[in-house]
């Protein structure tokens, strides 16, 4: 089969023939579709100093897919072949005090494909039953392809309990376009969203925030102040891992509020914690992946009852032979989400 493989340490990913992914007897082997490009990806790509502490080439990359199943193992009573599928890429190990209090999703033992073992930018990808996840027929493979993505903004805005709150969404990449709409979808009072791209800004708008606002400007702060009443936001949802953009969101927020943290900064940052957080009484939630598998119901919910509409966010599509145009893009900020078209068909 094809895939994109991280062949060795440096910069760069190899479209490579390599043999199908074996299957236990409690495996499915999924042939994928369509596959999206997540900013992980793009680490790994860099090779930069997290991707080089974290992946062990050789290593077929990505995370984010959807498709169909080609063979099941013997065991396998929940499945059959000709299935439409996505699935969770954490693998936890199921034995923890983490997993069996229902907090899978931060097993300290996870192995995610396309960073721990082999992903889904190839031809198949072999999982484990208990991570498929059958899909309803309404939702469109592109959507299905950023299940992924889409469960953490599920997740952040459930643990946050936006309902009736005004929320600030800092950064609007896929991610933080996904949280301001399931916000909407949640019932937020009001949605502010910040960001340096124009483009990206007006796409926020089109998911549902009511202001956005550009990170750049001096005013940024006063504004945020000002569409809240003087008080600040409720409900911070940080998702762009910049140092500024905390910095802002843990200003911006009001005392007692509630600061859902998915963003990941590339270095450790300095944080004032006793007047930003201590003597405000602000709530940290720190948010990693989806909860196994409470979000995927949330997800499949909104989508199919009409509450999401996840197309403006996914701004291109490109087959995977023409990978490396594709992770130019992404380097580019041109792109919010990019679909790689895995079969043709």
């Amino acid at each position: 089969m094809r895939a994109l493989v991280k062949e060795r340490p440096g910069a760069g990913l190899s479209l490579l023939d390599r043999p199908l992914p074996a299957i236990g007897p409690n495996d499915v082997l999924i042939k994928v579709s369509k596959a999206g490009i997540c900013g992980t990806d793009g680490h790994i790509w860099d090779w930069d100093a997290w991707a080089s502490a974290r992946v062990r080439p050789p290593l077929v990359v990505g995370h984010e897919f959807m498709g169909r199943v080609a063979a099941i193992g013997e065991a396998v009573r929940t499945l059959e072949i000709g299935d439409r599928v996505s699935a969770e890429g954490h693998l936890s190990d199921g034995t923890c005090v983490l997993c069996r209090t229902g907090q899978a999703h931060i097993c300290k033992n996870v192995r995610v494909i396309g960073v721990d073992r082999d992903g889904c930018f190839a031809d198949f990808i072999s999982m484990p039953e208990s991570n498929v996840w059958k899909l309803d027929p309404a939702i469109p493979d592109e959507w299905a392809a950023i299940f992924d993505p889409f469960g953490n903004a599920v997740h952040a805005v459930s643990a946050a309990q936006v309902s009736l709150q005004t929320v600030l969404v800092t950064g609007a990449g896929s991610i933080g376009l996904m949280s301001v709409a399931v916000a909407a979808a949640a019932g937020a009072s009001k949605i502010i969203a910040v960001d340096p791209n124009p483009h990206k800004l007006a796409v926020a708008k089109l998911m549902g925030a009511h202001h956005a606002l550009d990170a750049r400007s001096p005013d940024v702060r006063p504004t945020i102040l000002e569409q809240t009443g003087g008080a600040g936001p409720d409900v911070l949802l940080e998702m762009s891992g910049n140092p500024d953009a905390i910095q802002l969101g843990l200003d911006a927020i009001r005392h007692g509020g509630r600061a859902a943290i998915l963003g990941i900064p590339a270095t450790p940052i300095v944080l004032d914690l006793s007047e930003k957080i201590v003597l405000k009484g602000v709530t940290l939630l720190g948010i990693f992946g989806r909860k196994m598998f409470e979000t995927w119901y949330q997800m499949q919910s909104l989508v199919t009852l009409g509450r999401v509409d996840l197309s403006p966010i996914v701004t291109h599509r490109f087959p995977l032979e023409q990978f490396a145009e594709a992770f130019a893009l992404l380097h580019g900020g041109q792109a919010i989400k990019i679909v790689m078209e895995v079969d043709s068909e």
